[in-house]
Parts: C-alpha cells; sequence; structure tokens
C-alpha cells in the first residue's frame, strides 16, 4: 500500500500563504519543505503483490454465480441507502 503524505496542521497565515503560493505559483514562503523519504521497500515484494492484486477482483468475480453476485450488490445498495438516510 503506497504511503500517504504526512499532514501537518498549519495555523490561519500558513493557509492563506499556502493559498496565494497556489494561486500565484510562486514560492514566497521561505520555509523549506521536508525532503521526500527514499522507497524502501523490496521491489521483487511489490511487484508481486501488485501482480495478485490486479487479478483478485476479476478472479472473485467469475467464481461467483449470478445469484450471488445479486446477492452482494443488494446487500451494497441497502448499505448505501440506510448511510444516506442518516445523514
Amino acid at each position: 500500500m503506497a504511503k500517504r503524505p504526512k499532514k501537518t496542521r498549519k495555523d490561519v497565515v500558513q493557509n492563506a500563504l499556502a493559498t496565494i503560493e497556489k494561486a500565484t505559483g510562486e514560492k514566497l514562503s521561505k520555509i523549506e519543505e521536508p525532503p521526500e523519504e527514499p522507497d524502501t521497500r523490496n521491489p521483487a515484494a511489490v511487484a508481486l503483490g501488485r501482480k495478485g492484486g490486479l487479478k483478485g477482483g476479476k478472479a472473485r468475480a467469475a467464481k461467483l454465480s449470478a445469484k450471488r453476485r445479486s446477492e452482494i450488490a443488494r446487500k451494497a445498495v441497502k448499505a448505501r441507502w440506510n448511510r444516506r438516510k442518516s445523514n
């Protein structure tokens, strides 16, 4: 799984500065961003995990019967509907 970038909390002034920098395309602050951490994962393990992940959903869908797929879809719709009603 890819690492998410660390989110740091900013105060109002830092948010305003970041917005201005984004809008103008200029870097106004003198604060340096921390360097990105190098990827230390084993490339062979990453490739193997990705390979399995790419075919997992399709293989599972091929094994399911039409009736079972319908049951799963119906359950998902009910969950979405209930979540929507509670908001």
